[in-house]
């Protein structure tokens, strides 16, 4: 079985090395950056897999908080644990809002950090796990609903007549509620077949997706009538919106 990476952002040299030690003797692979620039460019980096970020709030530059939000914005949803010698409620509320997965405040215990560690690799899905069988469902290369066409395979999105840029991700999300009409889609659902990871992950990028993706195909994005919001179960895709009165 392949050794779970983990990258450390610490820029207190002596504590980033323990860190890295003790992590390395759980017989964890290892990478130690200083900053947040250098942290990103291994997540953006094809070469390099990680599967969880050690990362400390107050780094030179660049802020753990930017650091994460960045990481989010692409539709990352590798686990986060936040350190941080700050420990304001609001400081903690922030690094989740920004999409952490966990904070700590230091000082922390060793054995309390390496039991985060262990939870959060575990419930990503990084560990081998029983794999569904699930009904194939239509291929859509291209649609049109409302006052949105999309060409899932030259990646043109045109809305009210506009050309608009969409990531991959928000296409890769907007195709899946295309292929899956009508059907209340669970937020977890989404996570293992969009993002590809496991459902029982702690995260805010299907909420922050789903507010994105409203902006650009919905003509009133705080009052929806394509990707509706259906309460404590998910979200479903209908095409066919009623006419909104004059």
């Amino acid at each position: 079985m392949t050794r779970p990476h983990i990258l450390v952002v610490e820029d207190e040299k002596h504590l980033g090395v323990g860190i890295k030690y003790n992590l390395e003797a759980e017989n964890y692979r290892v990478t130690l950056v200083e900053d947040g620039p250098t942290a990103l460019r291994l997540v953006d980096s094809a070469s390099v897999s990680i599967d969880l970020i050690v990362l400390d709030l107050m780094l030179p530059g660049m802020s753990g908080y930017s650091v994460c939000e960045s990481i989010r914005s692409q539709g990352l949803v590798i686990p986060v644990l936040m350190l941080s010698a700050r420990t304001l409620a609001e400081d903690r509320t922030r690094g989740f809002d920004v999409g952490a997965n966990q904070y700590m405040s230091k000082p922390f215990e060793l054995d309390e950090l390496l039991s985060r560690i262990k939870n959060l690799l575990q419930i990503s899905g990084r560990e081998a796990g029983n794999v569904a069988i699930k009904k194939p469902r239509p291929v859509v290369d291209q649609f049109q609903f409302g006052e949105v066409k999309v060409d899932f395979e030259t990646h043109e999105v045109i809305v009210s007549g506009a050309t608009v840029r969409m990531t991959p991700k928000e296409l890769k999300l907007l195709r899946y509620f295309v292929e899956n009409p009508n059907r209340v889609i669970s937020r977890n659902e989404l996570l293992s077949e969009v993002w590809g990871v496991s459902g029982n992950l702690q995260t805010r990028a299907v909420d922050q997706f789903i507010a994105r993706l409203r902006k650009i195909i919905e003509v009133e994005p705080s009052s929806p009538v394509h990707l509706l919001t259906i309460r404590d179960a998910g979200y479903r895709f209908v095409a066919d919106s009623p006419a909104r009165p004059n």
